[in-house]
């Protein structure tokens, strides 16, 4: 048989080279035998408890190894296990008497799967992960099965004939991947996925290479296969002969080097060869992820999405909570600019306990500062939480979606509520905190000049810019070759963004992935921007390009860009006047 190549998702960097481990999980045999209905819920109940026992035992050995972020995930699904309707659901088919207990926790936990499953938005969509690994823990205990084998299953074969191995499977549950062992496992692929599972966050976190979405080409690979995993590339080789092996073996030795080599750059500022010197800071999502910025000497946190607060949970988070993770993030970054944005959520992003109503279109819809100003509270107690943390750190804050100066108004008459709310009380924040708002709208590029005047900052959106400019979903393969970054109209929007900022003093910077662009930043450089904000793994490639770059160079590049009638025409000049390498 032949070198067979499979192309996914990659969702962890990074190259693996090892036998293949094929993992399938026993089906539960759910059986028909029905006790009394008392018999049963109190079988359920049983079961539930330790379902909660066990998720808190790997809850806390997930803090240890690998931190708070990814155990959260266990805390979501114990909060899973403690809700009323699911519970209710199941309560509701055990009081009928015709069903066991088993029937239904996989009648009720199924119907969920499939409803989050068939829902537009991929990170909603990958939640069904969640429940079904839920589901199948309560099988688990209500049939007194051992939960989990998939690492006594490379141990023995470790203790066989091999050394690693690299787990092929269907797919992976948060339970699965939070318990492999990093010095048996050297990475894993599966058929389902997407980068923003759960997996695919462990993955990241335990540092290894792991690449998803392979579909039904994967059920080639047999246990015992040489496979290398291309992470970076989201590529699988299956049984690769000598020269490819040889050629792996070379790029995973070139990518360590390469991580070791940009290190040092994490100790340096970010400052052009003529001395022009920007803000190179990261997104993040949870108040763990500072400690991969200070790693790589990010200079402030450009975007924390506090919505990711909100998300996996019962209930919205109180005041007293968001202040806390606000206030964390603020400390940890110990002096550095913190620009928290508040909820950017609604519409496709569905949180169950806001009860949001379907929408056609939802990108275009209830979302963000829209549907926080007509949900004061909830946006006052964000608000309040936000000024809290200020006092504990250079904080700012940013709206989300603005596209008219009413919501701008608006929603800073709320937030002076807050300031007076917390003063009357007190409490300790800071009243000058910056207040700006993202550029994300077309409508706000235009008028950008009208929002300078009375914004602290401007942060451009590019990710949705770009898509609203050239009415192109960004997620529909079918007109994605209309989302073009460097179309003119584009270019022109971000160069009348800066200008109108810089007008009138204030500092502008971009959030989104064209942010981290290699072949973007050098144009960005030269049309002014002050600060860039990307993912922790990007800062060091970035910080090192613009070190080799000159800002006056850049800034004639720039000029000769924005005179070009299409985006390959623009690509093609940035490829030929800068020395970026792009990799194929």
């Amino acid at each position: 048989m032949g070198t067979i190549q499979v192309h996914g998702i990659g969702a962890s960097a990074g190259i693996a080279i090892a036998r293949a481990q094929v993992w399938k999980k026993q089906d539960q045999i759910i059986g028909q035998e029905v006790k009394s209905p008392e018999q049963e819920l109190a079988r359920f109940k049983k079961a539930s408890e330790q379902a909660l026992s066990g998720l808190a035992t790997l809850h806390e050995q997930t803090k240890q190894r690998l931190g708070q972020k990814e155990a959260d995930i266990f805390q979501a699904h114990m909060m899973l296990l403690q809700d009323p309707e699911l519970i209710g659901q199941i309560e509701v088919l055990l009081a009928a008497g015709n069903i066991n207990a088993e029937a239904a926790v996989q009648k009720v936990t199924g119907e969920l799967v499939s409803l989050f499953a068939s829902l537009e938005d991929e990170y909603m969509r990958e939640r069904a992960a969640d429940i079904r690994d839920v589901g199948q823990r309560l099988l688990s205990c209500l049939q007194e099965a051992v939960w989990g084998n998939l690492q006594g299953t490379a141990r023995e074969e470790k203790g066989t004939s091999l050394d690693a191995v690299i787990v092929v499977a269907h797919d992976l549950s948060p339970s699965d991947t939070a318990q492999l062992d990093t010095g048996l496992i050297k990475g894993f692929a599966t058929q389902i996925g997407g980068g923003t599972s759960h997996s695919a966050v462990m993955a990241r976190a335990l540092g290894i290479p792991a690449v998803v979405g392979l579909g039904q080409a994967l059920e080639q690979v047999e246990d015992g296969d040489l496979i290398v995993l291309d992470g970076t590339a989201g590529l699988l080789c299956l049984r690769p002969d000598e020269e490819e092996l040889s050629s792996y073996e070379q790029k995973r030795a070139d990518w360590l080097r390469e991580k070791k080599r940009q290190a040092r750059w994490a100790e340096l500022p970010t400052v052009t060869q003529d001395g022009h010197r920007v803000e190179l800071g990261a997104n993040i999502g949870h108040p763990d992820e500072c400690r991969a910025v200070q790693q790589v000497g990010g200079e402030g946190i450009g975007l924390f999405r506090s919505e990711f607060l909100f998300m996996n949970r019962a209930s919205m988070p109180d005041e007293e909570e968001q202040f806390q993770a606000y206030r964390q993030v603020a400390q940890d970054m110990n002096g550095k600019p913190v620009v928290i944005r508040t909820l950017d959520i609604g519409g496709d992003k569905e949180l169950p306990y806001l009860n949001l109503q379907s929408e056609l279109n939802p990108f275009l819809g209830y979302r963000a500062i829209r549907l926080c100003l007509d949900r004061e509270e909830l946006f006052l107690t964000q608000l309040r939480a936000i000024l809290r943390a200020s006092h504990y750190g250079s904080v700012k804050l940013m709206y989300p979606m603005i596209a008219t100066l009413e919501e701008w108004r608006a929603a800073n008459r709320l937030l002076a509520e807050a300031k007076e709310t917390l003063a009357r009380a007190g409490i300790p924040f800071d009243p000058a905190i910056e207040v700006g708002l993202m550029i994300e709208v077309p409508a706000a590029a235009l008028a950008s000049e009208l929002f300078a005047r009375d914004a602290d900052f401007l942060s451009i959106g590019t990710n949705d810019l770009i898509q609203y400019t050239l009415a192109c979903d960004r997620i529909n393969e079918q007109v994605s070759g209309l989302y073009q970054p460097f179309h003119p109209a584009i270019l022109r929007l971000i160069r009348q963004v800066i200008d109108a900022a810089h007008r009138y003093g204030r500092r502008v910077s971009m959030c989104g992935e064209m942010a981290s662009d290699p072949l973007a930043i050098p144009l960005l450089l030269g049309m002014g921007l002050d600060g860039f904000s990307m993912s922790a793994s990007s800062v060091l490639a970035a910080r090192e390009l613009i070190n080799h770059l000159s800002f006056e160079e850049m800034k004639e590049l720039a000029e000769a860009a924005l005179k070009l009638e299409g985006q390959e025409q623009v690509k093609a000049l940035l490829l030929e006047r800068t020395r970026v390498q792009i990799n194929a």
